[in-house]
């Protein structure tokens, strides 16, 4: 799906080719505060992604673009009105708030006349650990609009099970799916090594660790990862730390495929998309035990979970260089690809919209 123009609404027809779009869904409004654009083309890849593949199972999606980065906070003084206006238009069967916190209370509360869906994907439940007693707050209070939305919405979609933990107790697990996002197989797969790295400037004769960052914040501990690189180098091997920050979606499969390991270090996660990237990438994973990296990597051999210490760290490491640098991960991958994944989604609108039905028809008798 191309990136949406400077429009804050763009629209996915359906692929229809071989499907029969179900009578009860066919048109979602999905409505997110990240999306890749030219000057940030791998802010909200995973939403990107995501409505890639809902389009692929048949259904048409209109993307409204919330542009929190571009307008400031003052943007969620309008979204409300920006909402009703693009259901007006739209006539979407479902409402789907891709992320959590003032957005999704927003959206949740002024949508009453059809059924909302909330993904929430990690940090507007769980928060950041970015400096400053501001970014602190401002997180604080994205949670709590979080658990406003959770309660508000007809159903909820989360990435992982440490995430249906982060919600209040009082949401009725019933209408909770965990539901990893999808992968793009075609995009994501084994590549040439040697080509890979000549391509980025790498050398071959380096053990070459990935550290997926972001924009800073510390949650990630990248000091961790460096510390257990460190002593890697000083146990004889030669290795070096590429920091996976601001490259294109289209150019992380070259990245990964230049690689001997991919090191997660974070103190949370979801469902880190970067892992089953790598994974799909028959790319060894070391990672402490977050989010759902423990399920994803099981029984993969050549994949490590490790202490969060830079020894343990360390030792997994010198256990990836000792072996072949190559996992059979990607097989596992394939129940996560993009349509697989999409079709689950459907199948959740689908009880949505039908328990919705039946409980408006109630109410208004």
């Amino acid at each position: 799906m191309p990136i949406p123009n400077a429009s804050p609404i763009s629209v996915l027809k359906p692929a229809t080719s071989g499907l029969r779009i179900r009578r009860h869904v066919q048109r979602i409004l999905a409505v997110t505060n990240m999306y890749p654009k030219p000057e940030t083309p791998y802010s909200g890849t995973f939403v990107e992604q995501q409505i890639k593949g809902i389009g692929q199972v048949g259904l048409e999606v209109r993307v409204m673009i919330v542009d929190r980065v571009q307008k400031g906070m003052s943007v969620y003084l309008r979204t409300g009105r920006d909402v009703q206006a693009a259901i007006a238009d739209f006539q979407p069967d479902i409402v789907h708030v891709l992320y959590g916190g003032v957005m999704a209370d927003i959206v949740t509360r002024v949508v009453e006349d059809r059924p909302t869906v909330v993904s929430f994907c990690g940090d507007d439940l769980l928060g950041t650990h970015l400096s400053g007693t501001v970014r602190k707050l401002i997180s604080r209070y994205g949670i709590v609009a979080s658990h406003k939305a959770a309660r508000q919405a007809t159903g909820i979609l989360v990435k992982s099970k440490n995430l249906q933990d982060a919600l209040p107790d009082d949401i009725p697990r019933s209408k909770v799916r965990i539901i990893p996002n999808g992968i793009d197989l075609d995009r994501f797969s084994p590549l040439d090594r040697d080509a890979c790295r000549n391509r980025l400037g790498w050398r071959a004769d380096r053990l070459n660790v990935l550290f997926p960052t972001n924009s800073g914040d510390p949650v990630k501990r990248p000091n961790l990862a460096r510390a257990a690189v460190e002593i890697v180098n000083r146990s004889g091997i030669p290795a070096e730390m590429h920091h996976l920050q601001g490259v294109p979606h289209d150019e992380v499969p070259v990245w990964l495929n230049a690689s001997d390991v991919a090191l997660l270090t974070s103190l949370h996660e979801g469902s880190p998309n970067v892992v089953k990237e790598a994974l799909a990438c028959d790319l060894p994973v070391i990672s402490v035990d977050v989010g759902d990296v423990c399920e994803r990597i099981h029984e993969i051999e050549g994949c490590y979970l490790a202490f969060p210490n830079p020894d343990d760290l360390a030792a997994k490491i010198r256990l990836v260089h000792a072996g072949p640098r190559r996992v059979a991960g990607r097989i596992k991958m394939q129940d996560l690809s993009l349509r697989r994944v999409a079709l689950r989604l459907r199948e959740f609108y689908e009880e949505l919209v039908v328990s919705w039905s039946a409980n408006h028809h109630l109410h208004a008798l």
